[in-house]
């Protein structure tokens, strides 16, 4: 049988990611470096929600998320009807797109970033430009100019896979000029959390820019990667759009349980904080002193590293000493010279160096 199919959905492709299952046949003790989540992993009261919520799984969940966004307006001090709850911010990603982008309307795209951006404004239809840099704070006016009209603007900050982040006062001029010419601005935070050293958030911005809407997410802050969960905030207006396009029971009531607990440690993040900065200066200490490698300056829980080994070959050479690494040749504006790791704990740290050691 034969359909007839929209060319953006026929030429879709899909993004291709990290984590243990975005290779074949992975043994089960593989150490996933490939994935950026928490390295402490989820607080003990999400495992007790879960279990709690268990005896409810008969029963359909809160398509509104009502409790999880009350503990959000908490949690953030946004107003609840400011907020949006995902089955992961990848599914907010794709109701932004269809919801206020459309057929030839104008993206801008700093890069190498997070691929989804791309993907969900193509099957929206739209015009993509993309602005390749390293790190956006060195050509911060050279991309002002050409923020472009009526259209929308994708940053990640701090940078996936860079890993740079920019201070709030350079987003804040971004979302200010954009805001001049009718411009959408869409900030990805879902790494904010994890920055030990400062709090670049752009939120309370909300208040005043209307053309502005931040990504947010629990799977990264508090490990909960395993039943995805994400939300958004941006003004009323926009929020009451997504929250009516979105699917029927998007979340689980498992998800938005756990969410609730995880919200209540706040000392959690304190502690995850502390570790990432801790680790991340051993483990950019470490392969600096390597020939092979180089690491590029990173704010938040990854590494980005240049490697005179193609990736897909110091991958595998990786995995065969049960090391899972992100090979970030698929990214736009980088080649086989990237991997990506994130920071774990300190034995796992220290597996990885020796295992980038012995590798020639």
């Amino acid at each position: 049988m034969k359909f007839r199919l929209e060319e953006s959905i026929a030429s879709h492709s899909p993004v291709k990611h990290g984590g243990l299952y975005s290779v074949k046949n992975v043994d089960s003790a593989v150490t996933d470096f490939s994935s950026n989540i928490s390295p402490l992993g989820f607080p003990p009261l999400v495992k007790k929600a879960i279990k709690k919520e268990i005896q409810s799984l008969d029963v359909y969940p809160d398509s509104d998320s009502t409790k999880l966004r009350s503990h959000l307006e908490w949690y953030t001090g946004i107003s609840r009807d400011q907020i949006v709850v995902g089955n992961g911010a990848t599914e907010i990603i794709y109701n932004f797109c269809r919801a206020f982008l459309g057929k030839k309307t104008s993206i801008l795209i700093s890069i190498p970033t997070f691929g989804e951006y791309e993907v969900a404004c193509k099957l929206a239809g739209c015009k993509i430009s993309f602005f390749k840099t390293m790190n956006l704070n060195d050509s911060l006016d050279d991309f002002i100019k050409i923020i472009p009209k009526s259209g929308c603007i994708f940053l990640c900050n701090p940078n996936n896979p860079t890993g740079a982040i920019m201070p709030k006062s350079k987003m804040l001029e971004i979302i200010k000029n954009a805001k001049k010419k009718n411009t959408l601005v869409f900030v990805d935070e879902c790494f904010i959390e994890l920055v030990p050293s400062s709090n670049e958030s752009v939120t309370k911005a909300l208040k005043k820019f209307d053309n502005l809407f931040v990504l947010c997410s629990l799977t990264k802050s508090f490990g909960l990667a395993g039943i995805r969960i994400g939300y958004g905030l941006g003004s009323k207006k926009m929020i009451s759009v997504l929250n009516k396009i979105k699917i029927p029971w998007n979340v689980s009531g498992l998800a938005q349980k756990a969410a609730s607990a995880a919200l209540c440690h706040s000392f959690y993040l304190d502690k995850t904080r502390n570790l990432i900065k801790k680790e991340s200066k051993y483990l950019s200490s470490s392969i600096a002193k390597m020939p092979n490698f180089s690491c590029h300056n990173s704010a938040t829980n990854f590494i980005l590293i240049k490697s005179k080994i193609k990736s897909k070959i110091l991958q595998k050479k990786l995995l065969a000493k049960k090391i899972l690494v992100r090979d970030c040749s698929n990214f736009r504006g980088l080649n086989d010279q990237y991997i990506r790791i994130a920071v774990k704990n300190h034995k796992e740290n220290v597996n990885l160096i020796k295992a980038l050691e012995s590798i020639k």
